[in-house]
């Protein structure tokens, strides 16, 4: 009865889900930074997309630890929103 028991405890501790982690990228931004906390500073590294250009994205990175990319999740190839025109009476 014990093995049994701990045995379905090993299993239901592998089989737990992990905590995922929001997603990353804003896909309203088209450009991203990415920033990098060395060692001495501690908390890790992060992206911040709040930025419409590489140009202001490099103003901000300037003097930091980080470098601008473009955002993967931006929709470059979105379909434009056509308004619907009603058709003229003759």
């Amino acid at each position: 009865m014990r093995f049994s028991f701990g045995l379905i405890m090993i299993a239901g501790s592998l089989l737990t889900p992990t905590s995922s982690h929001a997603q990353t990228f804003d896909p309203r931004y088209p450009v991203c930074m990415h920033v990098y906390s060395g060692a001495n500073g501690g908390g890790g590294e992060w992206y911040d997309c709040s930025f419409t250009s590489l140009p202001q994205c490099r103003a901000t990175a300037s003097g930091r630890s980080a470098t601008c990319d473009l955002n993967p999740y931006y929709p470059v190839h979105a379909p434009a929103s056509y308004h619907s025109r009603k058709p003229r009476v003759r």
